[in-house]
């Protein structure tokens, strides 16, 4: 579901007339044949190089496999340089991408690859045990197998008489000396479908097209512009079958020429760090959690930040005593942004040009966005309300459910994205919070942001975080999770603290010290587990 607005927006975006996002990809292979595209574990490789394995990739699909344009192919990969090879392969081939989550759970993993209705599947050997369980349950014809040292030197296959696997390696040099027909691809083929984290229910596949993706790459490199002859480098411990790892770290970056150094498990800090001093790098993302942890460890300051140009963060509100903390340790700013796997990635974004910690930023070109209330009226600014957005990001619905893409975008292209939000004066957004998240206390509504937000400036919290749990005085009341290096902070310290800073009904009325809090495969707080 392309509307109107949506494809006026696209053609805006794309003057030259691009038919898809893979002559753009070919043609940056060529163009910068010999430099570093991606970086991963002491082991780069070039452009020239993906474009050759992602062709012999993509030959093997088609003429190895038969698969045909618009089949589903899973991957189910951490950040390793495998990744890029078999994403670009894949759409090379016409295929749509299926993104999955390595540490996903057998439930979950059998419920994408069956709603997705996926005949290939890329697999970590790590998972055989868990794949030969689900695989059977689907319609997975074809399974490629990877370890994780594959790229640096050649590992032996699994054997499986479940999965009849064929290795990574083997597949590219079957694919060597295969042709690779042309595939008619254009920019309202789908690419992608990427599953939201099924919080409001079972997980939907996001639709995402060629042109969605094209969009999404132009409002970045518009909102954030490279430096001219300077090879940019970019950090990338967001997980690329995340939606922002996939936008900028498997499109935007190849197709503009940029390197990517994958980091394949962001909560090894220790690893991180190491790799962090390795690299002259000048942008990078993450979210709270892992900008809080990077910054406790003690080799941190060793780290040399004067080629940063900016952070990116996402997935959750930033907190601004971590932007504060920051940018005092690095002498860089982090730039907050806002968007959902529906709408490719961002739809706002602070910029160098317009910043306003506390907020997510001014929309992207060729974004529009609006507040309205329960009944769709539209609100003005500074009114609190949910936030609708429309542009040329906006997914073509969820896959195989008409009736909740219904429901979500109206026919005017006005996707509702289920956030609260505030437009401001100056056009800046502020996110409250989920609208499925809001506490209702004795009638008053209670964001966990803003409570959030304000504990986590006492000096002795860690992380936390804020759900609602029923009470029969006042509906809901507030409780607060929270972690602590200091064994001493009690529950009135924290209470007291809260105080002085929030109104009496906002004030926890219970406080739960934990030694970790429940994060999801990109470091989100997951208020759902604490309500369990």
């Amino acid at each position: 579901m392309s509307t109107e607005y949506a494809k006026q927006q696209l053609a805006k975006t794309n003057p030259e007339g691009h038919s898809s996002l893979i002559p753009l990809f070919e043609q940056s292979c060529r163009l910068n044949a010999e430099k570093p595209v991606y970086a991963c574990m002491g082991q780069s490789i070039s452009f020239a190089d993906l474009g050759h394995m992602s062709r012999q990739f993509a030959a093997f699909l088609v003429n190895g496999l038969g698969l045909q344009k618009g089949d589903r192919i899973a991957i189910q990969l951490p950040n390793l340089i495998q990744y890029p090879v078999v994403a670009w392969g894949a759409l090379r081939a016409g295929l749509i991408v299926v993104n999955t989550n390595p540490l996903y759970t057998e439930y979950e993993l059998l419920h994408q690859l069956k709603d997705s209705g996926a005949r290939a599947l890329i697999m970590l050997s790590d998972n055989q045990a868990v794949m030969e369980k689900v695989v059977p349950q689907t319609a997975i014809e074809f399974v490629v197998s990877t370890n994780v040292f594959d790229m640096l030197e050649q590992q032996p296959c699994i054997e499986s008489e479940i999965l009849k696997p064929v290795s990574l390696p083997e597949a590219l040099c079957r694919g060597e000396d295969l042709t690779l027909p042309a595939v008619d691809i254009d920019m309202d083929d789908l690419a992608l479908l990427q599953y939201t984290g099924g919080t409001t229910g079972v997980a939907k596949g996001s639709m995402l097209s060629h042109g969605n993706l094209f969009a999404a790459m132009h409002q970045s490199v518009t909102a954030m512009p490279p430096e001219p002859d300077k090879l940019e480098v970019m950090l990338a411990p967001m997980p690329l079958y995340h939606i922002y790892g996939f936008t900028t770290n498997i499109v935007l970056f190849a197709v503009q020429g940029g390197l990517s150094v994958l980091i394949p498990d962001p909560r090894d800090i220790n690893s991180f760090v190491q790799t962090m001093k390795q690299y002259s790098f000048t942008a990078m993302a993450g979210v709270n959690t892992l900008y809080t942890a990077l910054m406790m460890h003690p080799d941190f300051d060793e780290v040399d930040f004067s080629h940063l140009q900016y952070s990116i963060a996402g997935g959750a509100a930033m907190v601004k005593s971590v932007a504060e903390r920051w940018q005092q340790r690095t002498g860089s700013d982090i730039y907050e942004g806002w968007g959902l796997s529906e709408t490719a990635s961002m739809g706002t974004l602070n910029t160098k040009t317009y910043r306003q910690l506390g907020t997510a930023g001014k929309p992207l070109i060729g974004m529009e966005i609006k507040v309205v209330d329960k009944e769709g009226n539209d609100l003005g600014k500074g009114q609190e309300g949910e936030l609708l957005i429309r542009g040329a990001q906006v997914m073509q619905g969820y896959w195989q459910r008409p009736e909740a893409t219904a429901e979500s975008i109206d026919k005017d292209g006005w996707f509702r994205t289920g956030d609260v939000g505030v437009i401001e004066e100056d056009d800046f957004v502020r996110i409250v919070d989920r609208l499925k998240d809001m506490i209702l206390v004795s009638g008053f509504n209670v964001y966990p942001n803003e409570i959030e937000d304000a504990v986590c400036r006492h000096p002795d919290v860690v992380e936390c975080a804020v759900v609602g749990v029923p009470d029969e005085k006042s509906g809901e009341a507030v409780k607060l999770f929270l972690t602590t290096l200091n064994k001493t902070l009690a529950e009135d310290d924290i209470k007291g603290f809260c105080r002085e800073q929030l109104t009496a009904y906002k004030v926890p009325r219970y406080v739960e010290f934990l030694d970790e809090l429940p994060k999801s495969a990109v470091g989100k707080i997951l208020r759902r587990e604490l309500k369990a």
